[in-house]
C-alpha cells in the first residue's frame, strides 16, 4: 500500500497521476491526470474530476493537482496542435490564449470552492499569467511549471515545519502546567500524508509526538501515549484514510465513531467522577485527552476555521473542559486575508448520496474480496430509506474563540490578551 498521494514527473515529457483515495485502505491505484477540466472525447481524466470527485482529497494536495494539472494540460497543447485547438487554445494568438487558459483556471476553482488553497495556488498563477513578463506561450509555460514544482516542494517543508511548531507548543503547554504522565490527543478527517505533498498539518503534529515525545524518548515528565481518530462521516476519511495512515506509521491509536468524543474524553478526563467508571475498561490507553489537533481547509482573517463537518462540535467539547487546548494546523496557503469572519465562507454541500449510501470492500472468507479485473471487490450499499431529505454539508466552522492555537509552518500562534488572532 502507498501514502503517495501525487505522483508528478518531469524525467520524460510532464506526467502525473493521483491515489484514487475512494480506494483506500482496500488497494492502491492510481489514475493519471491528462487536463484541467473534462472536455470530452480529449480528456481521459481531469484535475476537476479529480478533486470534485474526491479521488483525491485534503486541501494541500487539492491545490497541488490542481496546479500541476495546469502544468500538464498545456503541455500536451504545445507539444499537440490538434489538442491544442481541441481544447479551444488558439497557439497564434498570445491573448487567446491567455483568456482560454484563464478561463479553463476559473471553472477548476469551483470543483471545491470551500479549500482555500486551491484557489490560492490558482490565483497566484493567473497572476504569472496576467502579470508576468514573458515572450511565448512557451515561456508562459515554463514560469507555471517552475511555479508549481516549487509549490510541492515547500509544501512539503512546511509540513515538516508544522509539525515542529506544534510539537513546541504541546511542550510548552504542558511544561507550564507542571504536567507529569501520559496524554493523548483526538483528530477528525485526514491530515496526513494522503491529503498533502507528505508528513501532514494535524497528523503531522501527531507524527512528531509519536517521533519525539513517545514514552521511550520523551525527555520531559509527560509522553504522548494514544490518538484517538473519529471516523468522519459522511466519507469516513478518518475510518479509512487517517487510521491506515496511523496503523502504516505505527502509531498508537483507537478509532472512535463522531458521536463518542464527549463520551470518551468525559471518561478519560473526568474518571473519579463520571457516572460509569467501568467505561475505560476496554481501552487501550487511560491517559487524558489534552489537545483536539485538527486541519483546515480556510483560515479566515480574524481566526475563524472551515474544517470538515464535526470540527465545530469538537471545539464546543473543548470548552468545556479547561485543560483541552484545540488546535488548527495549516500552511499558511490555507489562510484567506480578503475574508474578515467565518460567516462569509461560502460552504460546500456534497452529494445526497453521499449519506446515504457507503462504498466498502467486499468481504470473502475473512479477505477481501477480488474481482474479474483482480482488483478488490468495492461495493456500495445504501443505508437510509429512499427518497428522503437530506442535508450533507462538507463544512463546519470553528470560531475563533473555540481555538487556542493555530499552527502553521512560520510559527505557532495563539490569541492576545483580548482574545484576538493576529494572522
Amino acid at each position: 500500500m502507498s501514502l503517495q498521494a501525487i505522483r508528478y514527473s518531469s524525467d520524460d515529457g510532464i506526467k502525473l497521476s493521483i491515489l484514487n483515495q475512494l480506494q483506500i485502505p482496500y488497494q492502491s491505484k492510481y489514475l493519471d491526470i491528462d487536463s484541467i477540466s473534462p472536455l470530452e472525447p480529449f480528456t481521459q481524466f481531469s484535475g476537476y474530476e479529480a478533486i470534485k470527485g474526491m479521488y483525491t482529497r485534503g486541501a494541500p494536495a487539492i491545490m497541488l493537482v490542481g496546479c500541476y494539472s495546469i502544468v500538464v494540460e498545456l503541455y500536451r497543447v504545445l507539444n499537440d496542435p490538434k489538442i491544442a485547438t481541441n481544447f479551444g487554445y488558439d497557439t497564434s494568438d498570445i491573448n487567446n490564449f491567455r483568456n482560454r487558459l484563464l478561463e479553463r483556471i476559473d471553472h477548476l476553482i469551483e470543483s471545491r470552492p470551500t479549500a482555500v488553497n486551491l484557489a490560492n495556488g490558482c490565483n497566484e498563477i493567473k497572476k504569472i499569467i496576467l502579470d508576468s513578463n514573458y515572450d511565448s506561450i512557451s515561456d508562459l509555460f515554463n514560469q507555471i511549471r517552475e511555479f508549481s514544482e516549487n509549490l510541492y516542494k515547500e509544501d512539503y517543508q512546511s509540513n515538516i515545519n508544522i509539525g515542529e511548531h506544534g510539537l513546541q507548543y504541546i511542550i510548552d503547554v504542558l511544561s507550564s502546567e507542571n504536567f507529569k504522565g501520559p496524554f493523548s490527543v483526538m483528530t477528525i478527517c485526514n491530515t496526513g500524508s494522503l491529503a498533502t505533498s507528505g508528513h501532514g498539518t494535524a497528523l503531522g503534529i501527531i507524527r512528531h509526538l509519536n517521533q519525539y515525545l513517545s514514552k521511550s524518548n520523551s525527555k520531559y515528565p509527560f509522553y504522548f501515549d494514544h490518538t484517538y481518530p473519529c471516523e468522519t462521516r459522511p466519507y469516513n476519511q478518518g475510518s479509512r484514510l487517517t487510521a491506515y495512515e496511523l496503523q502504516y506509521e505505527n502509531i498508537p491509536f483507537s478509532l472512535i465513531t463522531d458521536n463518542m468524543p464527549s463520551f470518551l474524553i468525559d471518561t478519560l478526563n473526568r474518571p473519579e467522577s463520571h457516572i460509569n467508571q467501568k467505561a475505560t475498561e476496554s481501552l487501550a490507553s487511560s491517559a487524558p485527552v489534552r489537545f483536539i489537533i485538527v486541519g483546515s481547509d480556510r483560515i479566515v482573517k480574524n481566526g475563524d476555521l472551515a474544517n470538515k463537518i464535526g470540527t465545530f462540535q469538537l471545539s464546543l467539547i473543548a470548552k468545556a473542559y479547561p485543560e483541552i487546548k484545540f488546535i488548527g494546523a495549516a500552511p499558511t496557503t490555507t489562510i484567506d486575508y480578503t475574508t474578515e469572519t467565518g460567516s462569509d465562507i461560502k460552504i460546500e454541500e456534497r452529494p445526497k448520496d453521499e449519506l446515504t449510501m457507503v462504498l466498502g470492500a467486499k468481504i470473502e472468507n475473512g479477505e477481501f474480496a477480488i474481482n474479474e479485473e483482480g482488483d478488490v471487490a468495492l461495493e456500495r450499499i445504501r443505508m437510509a430509506p429512499l427518497n428522503i431529505d437530506v442535508w450533507n454539508p462538507s463544512f463546519d466552522v470553528t470560531p475563533h474563540s473555540n481555538i487556542d492555537c493555530i499552527v502553521t509552518e512560520k510559527s505557532y500562534l495563539v490569541k492576545d490578551e483580548a482574545g484576538n488572532f493576529h494572522l
